[in-house]
């Protein structure tokens, strides 16, 4: 049997395979976008691939955006991102203004406060869509290791949004580099070694050699590529057998590195200056490099100390910039030269860059061994510009180093525990317990000292219920207070308060956490002293609360952070119409400024607030939506917290299987922990899922547990949510005497909390379990009350009294109420007890089928549902996916399956045919 011959295309061995893949993506990019991930070994042939989809995609007609990642620009932020979007400059001038803004801002154009991530990489999307509407456009991005952070979280949230644009983006990244972008929604291409042949037909394109340089080479190259073409060259170039030195273990990179230093040495003393000065530059500017090369050699230079490189083939130049042939030829120029080489190089740029101080201190810090104070507080300084431009690392990394050069203990501290601030911004534990440890070296002040305890605080991996640590945080909140330190004395209650939250059941802990927060008067109006009272106790506060919050309303609050509390504060008491509007205003002013970290974070919450109310419509839209950004924000805890969320509106609305598999998976995600509000979630859902389908013995042994106070699933908000399940579940099992003693106890609770959840669902509950000449005037005391905010208690109650009035043999009375019933059940979908409004119906002599049919709004996906609404509110596919944060083709591309499932085919039709859902 003949062997295939190796196939060789645009000069690419062995390749076939994966230049056919892009092939047909960018062949098919008119009708479907994509993000493809090329990863692989240093050399094995990354950048290659990405050229030659490029060309590709050009002679097809798109338009190629290229950028590439240097190493020592990583630091820089949004500098990929410029190089990436600058051939669509022109299109900056179209965007909407707070997207041109935040662009203009994040590159340096324009003056003002640190522009959202978020809010930066919609505009960068909405550049690159737009663009697409007039010819497809193709993102070919190399080493995506080496951008800076920004950069690759915005090319991370791009990624995952065009699949339904002309857009496709190609990126290459090296292995064992895990980035944002890896995360995302993307096809992965992992480029392997080449096999025996292919690298035999490579290494016979390099040249004659020896059969005993070749198997000497396909030895030591090891199927690399680049190793099979550079190896050679190198050993020919210095003379000496540079495959057989040193031992068989070294790494192939390092082998590649020393061939390429090998090279380096033999030439001319200011070439290899030239080539330092590029390796340590942050930019591959001519004029920087030779400006810097001058004053590193001492004498005036000109582009012919840099021909001797060029003709070794390590870099390539032009009148513009100096690119080094592969990123190992740039780490073979460090490893070459000696540290104070490189030290006297990163000095001569900053003599350069003197009108560039941002970029200046970054020099200048490495040019010294330290201690150096006034490089040190340049450093500390020019950590705000990063943070201001956006990337979060860069300030981290300044801090460190500008600690590094710090002789004084405490500012040194100081600057590390700021560092380790940050760290905890990003999510970042392992960094944030470093930080910590090596500020703790130092000697602290009493305030940093508590600021040390509250950084380890927020990662803790202790025993939540520890009652001791709850004690020790409100003792720090308090010294802190007493030194001046009020906002760190909130920061640590608020973490106490959390304690108790999860897992802390000793009511006298609750009680002094928020007897401490209360103390703090001088911070009377300041909402995390209300949250971190009603957090740690429930149950205590939550009549006072509710009297606070009362006199609050959201409109006259402007700070989006304030929303925040105040509605987490309001649910934790309880009044869930109050947390419903701080949240709503909370919501938009995230949207506005493009923070879908704290957006994802409040949508969970906000979930569970409309479940409780009855607008399960947006609790789906914000569940759907909250879930894809904890993604996008890497936030795993607050995704396992809309998955828990998630579990009860399935189970409320009769998707019992997906009910009970998220509630299993929380539940083994909380295997080991104490988490009382999980687990009081998850059997939550799994008793809605069951009384969903009538299994009300099963229902009540799920949701019994909720209820008692000794118990692992106790919490005490959580349970007021469940009041109503209970009674239905005992009522259709007969464990009605045991539930009575649990109604009990809540009765004693609504007297002193007032909590309007609890009192809701008492109303529910008392007819329930009256005896039946009180049950009437109890329905009826029930219905009488205000509930135009609670739609869902108030059917519920509905659907009792009609099936109470139908089995006192008063028909005409309970069809009335349970048409109501089941009118409400319908629009929020909760399918079980909609079976059970028709049922009644039925035995009252109505006729109606025994299923519903499935109206057209039942059809659409929450995510559709908002933006159909969004449409019929006269906003435009580009205003919706400004608030959505999504390209408007993919908009016109949901409106496309909308249209037929509500059976219209205009915008103008519907808005009259949802007024009609």
């Amino acid at each position: 049997m003949t062997a295939q011959p190796v196939a060789v295309r645009d000069g690419l061995v062995g390749r076939g395979t994966e230049l056919a893949l892009l092939d047909r993506v960018i062949g098919g990019i008119e009708h479907e976008g994509a993000s493809l991930l090329v990863r692989g070994q240093p050399g094995v042939g990354k950048s290659s691939i990405l050229r030659a989809a490029a060309e590709t995609a050009r002679h097809r007609g798109a338009l190629v955006l290229p950028a590439s990642g240097v190493e020592s620009e990583a630091m820089l932020p949004f500098s990929g991102l410029h190089q990436l979007l600058l051939p669509l400059m022109s299109g900056l001038v179209a965007l909407p203004p707070v997207q041109h803004d935040a662009l203009s801002t994040a590159f340096g154009a324009m003056a003002g406060p640190p522009p959202e991530l978020f809010l930066t990489a919609l505009a960068a999307l909405t550049l690159i869509t737009d663009a697409a509407g007039s010819r497809p456009v193709v993102l070919v991005v190399d080493d995506v290791q080496w951008l800076d952070e920004p950069t690759q979280d915005v090319l991370a949230f791009v990624s995952r949004r065009i699949r339904h644009d002309p857009v496709v983006m190609i990126s290459g990244l090296r292995d064992g580099h895990p980035v944002a972008i890896s995360a995302a929604d993307v096809i992965e291409i992992n480029l392997p070694a080449l096999d025996a042949e292919s690298s035999r037909v490579l290494l016979a394109m390099s040249g004659d050699l020896t059969p005993a340089d070749q198997r000497a080479v396909l030895s030591q190259a090891e199927g690399n590529p680049l190793a099979l073409v550079e190896l050679p060259t190198a050993w020919r170039s210095a003379g000496i057998d540079i495959f057989s030195s040193g031992p068989a273990s070294v790494p192939l990179t390092t082998r590649l590195e020393h061939a390429f230093a090998a090279r380096i040495t033999e030439l001319p003393p200011l070439t290899r200056d030239a080539l330092l000065v590029a390796a340590v530059n942050a930019t591959e500017s001519l004029a920087e490099i030779l400006a810097g090369t001058a004053i590193l050699a001492g004498v005036g230079v000109s582009t012919e100390c840099l021909e001797p490189a060029a003709e070794s083939r390590l870099v390539a130049f032009d009148h513009v910039g100096v690119r080094f042939r592969h990123p190992l030829v740039r780490s073979g120029v460090l490893y070459n030269e000696r540290l104070r080489r490189r030290q006297a190089a990163h000095a001569a740029m900053s003599e350069v860059l003197r009108f560039e101080p941002y970029r200046q201190v970054w020099h200048q810090a490495q040019s010294v061994d330290g201690p150096d104070d006034d490089v040190a507080a340049r450093l500390d300084d020019s950590h705000v510009e990063s943070i201001r431009r956006g990337s979060v690392l860069s300030a981290i990394t300044a801090l460190q180093r500008s600690a590094q050069l710090t002789s004084d203990p405490e500012t040194r501290a100081r600057r590390l525990l700021l560092a380790a601030q940050h760290a905890f911004g990003l999510g970042r534990a392992d960094l944030v317990h470093r930080l910590v440890d090596a500020a703790e070296i130092n000697d602290l002040s009493d305030l940093d000292q508590a600021r040390a305890e509250w950084l380890r605080e927020l990662f803790s991996e202790g025993k939540l219920g520890d009652s001791a640590r709850v004690r020790e945080l409100c003792a720090l909140a308090t010294r802190s207070a007493e030194s001046g330190g009020l906002d760190l004395a909130l920061d640590l209650l608020s973490s106490a308060a959390l304690r108790c939250w999860w897992a802390v059941s000793d009511q006298s802990e609750r009680a002094h956490v928020a007897s401490t927060a209360e103390s703090l008067t001088e911070a009377a109006a300041d909402p995390r002293r209300t949250y971190a009272m009603v957090a740690a106790d429930p149950l205590g506060r939550a009549r006072q609360t509710r009297i606070r919050l009362e006199t609050i309303t959201a409109e006259g609050v402007s700070n989006v952070d304030q929303l925040r509390q105040l509605g987490m504060a309001a649910r934790a008491a309880g009044a869930d119409p109050l947390a419903a509007d701080y949240f709503n205003g909370a919501e938009s002013k995230l949207r506005e400024r493009g923070q879908l970290g704290l957006l994802s974070q409040l949508l969970a919450v906000q979930a569970a607030v409309c479940l409780d109310l009855g607008n399960w419509r947006r609790a789906g839209q914000s569940l759907e939506e909250g879930r894809q950004l904890a993604k996008d924000t890497d936030q795993s805890t607050w995704r396992t917290g809309t998955v828990v969320v998630e579990a009860v509106y399935e189970g409320l609305t009769g998707d019992t299987d997906p009910a009970l598999r998220h509630a299993a998976e929380v539940e083994a995600a909380c295997a080991g922990q104490v988490a009382g509000d999980f687990r009081s979630l998850v059997q939550l859902a799994r008793g809605t899922a069951h009384l969903s389908e009538g299994r009300h013995a099963a229902a009540y042994a799920a949701l019994a547990p909720i209820f008692d106070p000794l118990g692992p699933c106790h919490h005490p908000r959580e349970q007021l949510s469940a009041v109503m399940f209970l009674v239905e579940a005992a009522v259709g099992c007969g464990a009605t005497e045991a539930v009575r003693a649990v109604v009990a106890r809540l009765e004693t609770l609504a007297e002193t909390t007032q909590s309007p959840i609890l009192g809701v669902h008492l109303l529910y509950a008392r007819p329930m379990l009256a005896k039946n000449a009180d049950a009437e005037r109890l329905f009826q005391l029930g219905l009488a009350q205000d509930l135009t905010r609670w739609p869902w208690p108030r059917a519920r109650i509905e659907l009792a009294y009609g099936n109470w009035l139908r089995l006192g043999r008063r028909p005409a009375e309970s069809r009335v109420l349970l048409r109501s019933a089941l009118a409400t059940f319908e629009v929020l979908g909760a399918r079980g007890w909609a079976r059970q409004a028709r049922a009644g119906l039925r035995a009252a002599g109505e006729q109606i089928p025994i299923d519903g049919a499935e109206t057209q709004a039942s059809t659409l996906t929450p995510q559709e549902m908002q933006i159909a609404r969004l449409v019929a509110s006269g906003l435009s596919n580009r205003e919706i996916g400004q608030q959505l944060y999504l390209s408007p083709r993919t908009i016109g591309s949901h409106l496309y399956r909308i249209f037929p499932k509500l059976g219209i085919s205009s915008r103008a039709q519907l808005a009259s045919r949802m007024s009609d859902l």
